[in-house]
C-alpha cells in the first residue's frame, strides 16, 4: 500500500505559511465576549519555566521559517537523483533554493520557505502559485552519521514518483494548507476560495504553540486568576485526551475551529481499526499517531492520559526507561528476570510491551496500546509480536513454546479481540458471531466495538441490524456514530421513529449523519424534528463548504445536494470535482452514474473513457465503463473492460466476481466458476457464493448449491439469502 509522506495528523511532516500578511498573528473572528488567540510570545511573562520548556520541544519547531539557524538540510550544491531526475540544493545568500522538477516534470529553482519539524528527519516546503504551500518529498536525515544520518533521501524509495504521480511533491497529497496544517500551526484558517481557487491561509502561531493546547487566551491574559478553561491535567483528563487526539490520531477534519478541549467528533472523523492501518489484534501497521492504540489499553480504561507519562511542554517523558512505568506498576514484580527473563536492553519494558514500527523511512514509533506479546496468535492470524522482532532466526511457534514454558498457558487465555476483527474481515467461519459477541461486550474498548460494528455492516440480517441498532445509545460518540453509518440501508418507514432522536446527540458528527439519513423523509418527522433538521443540514454545508479545495470535498457537497434532489448543482459539484482533481476517480464514478440516472449514458461512457485516460489503470473505473457498455448492448466490449479491471487488481474480489459474471454471460461458465473457486480458496465473497450457488442449481447440483449454502451459513446464520432450513 502506497503511504503519503504528508501526514493526516499526529507525526513528523511539513508545516507552514503562505504570503507576507500570514506572518503576522491573525486574531479570532468571534465575538468580543468569545476569547481570541493571543499567540505564544504573550505567555513567556508570567509562565517562564513552562514557555522555555516549550522552546525546546519538537512542537516549537514543527515549522519555521526557512533560516540559517532553522535549515539543517545541506544546501551547498548537494546533489540528490531519484527518477532520472537530479534535484540540486542551494543557497543565495541566506536564501535556500532547490531545483528538481516542477509540475510539468522540467527542472525549475525553487524558494525553500519553511521547514517542516527536527527529528529525524527534516522537510521543507516550497510556495507555489495561488498560496499553495507543497512539501518536497526529497527530505533531510538529521539524525548522526554513524547512525546512517546527514544525507538526503526520499520518502518513496521504493518507487519512481514523477510530475504526474499522485505522490508527486507538487500534487494535492503533499498540500500543507489541507494535509498539514492543521496539526503543525496553531489556529489554521485554510481560507480556500473556491473561485479563484486560491489559499489565504491564515494563523495564530506558525508552530505548535501554548493555545495549541490550552485554548484562546486572550481572557485569561485580561483577567490572569479569573476562572478559565486553560487549564489541562488533574480533574480534567477527558479534555486533555481529545485535545491531544485532535493531531495525534489517523483522522479527517470535517470542519474548522476546533479548539483545546472541543470533543473529537465535533470537527474530525477518526479512524477505527481498519485493515491496513491496524493489525487485527490493534497494534498498528499504517501511520496512525497513537491515539487510536492508547484507546485500546487497559491504562486508558483506567484513566492513564498522555500527560502521565509525557511532559506536555517537553514532549520528553518524565522519567528515563522502566522508571516510566514503575510508577504504577512495582519494580519488585516487573523489573526482573522472573518477569521479563531477558538482560540489559531487552529487559526494557517498551520492547515486549510497545512494539516499533518505521515510518517515512527512518522515523520508528512505539504502539501506544501496551500489548502482552502473543506468538501464538502470530501462527494463527499473522499478526507480528514482540519476540519475533528480536529473534528473527525463530519462527512464532519457538516464541509461543517459549512463552508457554514461562508463563503457562494462562499467557494464551487472555481476552483478545484479535480473532474476531480477522474473522469479520475475511469472512471465517463464524465471522458474524464473533462480531456480535464483541459488540454486545461493554467491557471491550470503546474503538474495538466501533470497529466490530463497521465489520458487520458488510453483513445483512436482522440481527446483526438489531444488535448494531442498540449501540445507538452508547455512551461512547466513536460507537454511536459508526452505529448510525450502519443504518443507511435502514428502510424509510423505520428511520422517523428510530433516528430522529439522534438529531439532538451531542455530538456533531453524529448529528451531521443522522441529518443525511433522514433527508428523503424530512417531510413525514414532526414540526419540532424538521426545524432541528434544517438546522444541521445547514450546519453541515457550511462544513462541507469550508475547504472546496480537493475532489473529495465537491463529492461531498454533490451527495448532500443529490440527497435534496438538485441533481443539476450535484453535477456542476462533480465536474467541479473532476476539474479541481483530475487524479480523484470517485467522482468520474459518480458523474457517469449520475449521467445514467439521467437517461445520457453516451455523456456517462466519456466521462469514463477520460477518468481512465487520466489515471490509467483505474479498475473502478474499467469495472464502471463495463456496466455502461452492457446497458448498452456492447457486451463483448464490456468484458474487455471487466477483464481489465480483474488485471488490474486481481486481488481484489468485486472485480473477480463480476469479470466472472461477465464470462457465464458470454457462455463461458466453466472458466467463470474456476474464476471464483480459486478467489473463494484465498477469502470469502457473498456475492461469488451466491453465484456458484445460482449456478449450481441452474445445473441440478444439488450438492454444490447446498455446499455454497452451508458456507454462508457458517459465516452469517442471518443472511436473508438463506433458503428455508439453511438459516438459524
Amino acid at each position: 500500500m502506497r503511504k503519503s509522506g504528508v501526514l493526516w495528523g499526529g507525526g513528523v511532516a511539513i508545516a507552514a505559511g503562505v504570503l507576507a500578511i500570514l506572518m503576522k498573528v491573525v486574531p479570532d473572528s468571534a465575538s468580543d465576549e468569545a476569547p481570541t488567540f493571543v499567540g505564544s510570545a504573550r505567555c513567556a511573562d508570567c509562565h517562564a519555566d513552562e514557555y522555555a520548556a516549550w522552546q525546546g520541544s519538537q512542537h516549537s519547531k514543527a515549522m519555521q521559517h526557512a533560516t540559517v539557524a532553522t535549515v539543517l538540510g545541506d544546501f551547498d550544491n548537494a546533489a540528490f537523483r531519484y527518477a532520472k531526475v537530479t534535484t540540486i540544493f542551494f543557497r543565495r545568500d541566506d536564501r535556500f533554493f532547490v531545483r528538481t522538477d516542477g509540475p510539468d516534470g522540467s527542472l525549475s529553482d525553487f524558494e525553500v520557505k519553511y521547514t517542516f519539524g527536527v527529528e529525524p528527519l527534516q522537510q521543507y516546503l516550497v510556495e507555489l502559485p495561488g498560496g499553495r504551500l507543497q512539501a518536497l518529498s526529497i527530505s533531510w536525515d538529521t539524525r548522526p552519521s554513524e547512525k546512517g544520518g546527514q544525507r538526503w533521501f526520499h520518502l518513496y524509495p521504493d518507487e519512481r514518483v514523477d510530475h504526474r504521480d499522485e505522490l508527486h511533491w507538487t500534487q494535492p497529497a503533499q498540500n500543507w494548507n489541507v494535509m498539514c496544517a492543521d496539526c503543525h500551526s496553531t489556529h489554521i484558517r485554510k481560507n480556500f476560495d473556491a473561485v479563484k481557487r486560491t489559499f489565504a491561509t491564515t494563523w495564530s502561531d506558525l508552530a505548535v504553540g501554548c493555545e495549541a493546547c490550552h485554548g484562546p487566551s486572550s481572557s485569561h491574559v485580561e483577567s490572569p486568576n479569573a476562572p478559565d478553561q486553560l487549564s489541562v491535567g488533574k480533574g480534567r483528563a477527558a479534555a486533555e485526551m481529545q485535545t491531544c487526539a485532535a493531531c495525534h490520531s489517523r483522522r479527517a477534519q470535517f470542519a474548522e475551529g476546533a479548539k483545546a478541549g472541543d470533543a473529537l467528533l465535533d470537527h474530525y472523523l477518526p479512524e477505527t481499526l481498519s485493515e491496513g492501518r491496524y493489525h487485527a489484534d490493534g497494534q498498528q501497521q499504517g501511520e496512525v499517531f497513537v491515539w487510536g492504540s492508547f484507546l485500546q489499553s487497559a491504562k486508558y480504561a483506567a484513566g492513564v492520559t498522555c500527560a502521565a507519562c509525557h511532559d506536555p511542554h517537553t514532549q520528553e517523558l518524565k522519567t528515563p526507561g522502566n522508571a516510566t512505568c514503575t510508577q504504577c506498576h512495582a519494580a519488585a514484580e516487573f523489573e526482573t528476570p522472573k518477569h521479563h527473563h531477558h538482560e540489559a536492553s531487552a529487559s526494557q519494558c517498551v520492547s515486549c510491551h510497545m512494539r516499533e514500527e518505521t515510518y517515512m523511512v527512518i522515523d520508528p514509533r512505539r504502539d501506544h496500546g501496551f500489548h502482552v506479546p502473543r506468538p501464538d496468535l502470530t501462527a494463527s492470524l499473522g499478526v507480528p509480536n514482540a519476540c519475533n522482532d528480536c529473534h528473527t532466526d525463530r519462527d512464532a511457534r519457538w516464541a509461543d513454546a517459549t512463552m508457554q514454558r514461562w508463563y503457562g498457558e494462562a499467557y494464551r487465555e487472555r481476552p483478545s479481540f484479535a480473532t474476531a476483527l480477522h474473522a469479520g474481515r475475511r469472512g471465517d467461519t463464524g465471522a458474524v458471531s464473533k462480531l456480535l459477541t464483541l459488540v454486545d461486550d461493554p467491557k471491550q474498548p470503546a474503538i474495538v466495538r466501533a470497529s466490530a460494528i463497521e465489520l458487520l455492516a458488510r453483513y445483512p440480517g436482522e440481527l446483526p441490524g438489531a444488535t448494531v441498532r442498540r449501540q445507538l445509545a452508547d455512551a461512547d460518540s466513536l460507537v454511536r456514530y459508526h452505529a448510525l453509518r450502519a443504518q443507511a440501508d435502514l428502510s424509510l418507514e423505520g428511520r422517523a421513529s428510530l433516528l430522529s432522536p439522534m438529531l439532538r446527540d451531542a455530538t456533531r458528527a453524529v448529528r451531521h449523519e443522522t441529518a443525511k439519513q433522514l433527508i428523503p423523509i424530512r417531510a413525514s418527522l414532526s414540526e419540532s424534528d424538521r426545524a432541528r433538521l434544517d438546522v444541521e443540514l445547514k450546519d453541515l454545508e457550511q462544513a462541507l463548504n469550508h475547504d472546496l479545495s480537493r475532489g473529495e470535498s465537491w463529492l461531498n457537497v454533490s451527495e448532500l445536494q443529490l440527497a435534496r434532489g438538485d441533481r443539476a448543482a450535484a453535477e456542476q459539484s462533480l465536474r467541479r470535482a473532476i476539474d479541481t482533481e483530475p487524479r480523484f476517480v470517485p467522482a468520474y464514478v459518480n458523474l457517469a452514474d449520475l449521467l445514467r440516472a439521467s437517461s445520457r449514458e453516451g455523456e456517462a461512457e466519456d466521462v469514463l473513457r477520460s477518468g481512465i485516460k487520466r489515471n490509467s489503470p483505474a479498475p473502478t473505473l474499467r469495472e464502471a465503463l463495463g456496466f455502461s457498455l452492457v446497458r448498452q448492448g456492447r457486451k463483448p466490449d464490456a468484458l474487455a473492460e471487466f477483464a481489465a479491471a480483474y488485471r488490474a487488481a486481481p486481488n481484489e474480489p468485486r472485480f473477480r466476481y463480476v469479470y466472472a459474471l461477465s464470462l457465464d454471460d458470454a457462455g463461458r461458465r466453466a472458466e467463470a466458476k474456476r474464476l471464483l473457486e480459486l478467489g473463494l480458496q484465498r477469502r470469502f465473497h457473498r456475492d461469488a457464493l451466491l453465484a456458484l450457488a445460482g449456478w449450481a442449481s441452474q445445473e441440478g447440483d444439488r450438492a454444490a448449491a447446498e455446499r455454497a449454502f452451508v458456507r454462508l451459513r457458517e459465516v452469517n446464520p442471518f443472511d436473508p439469502a438463506l433458503p428455508a432450513g439453511f438459516g438459524r
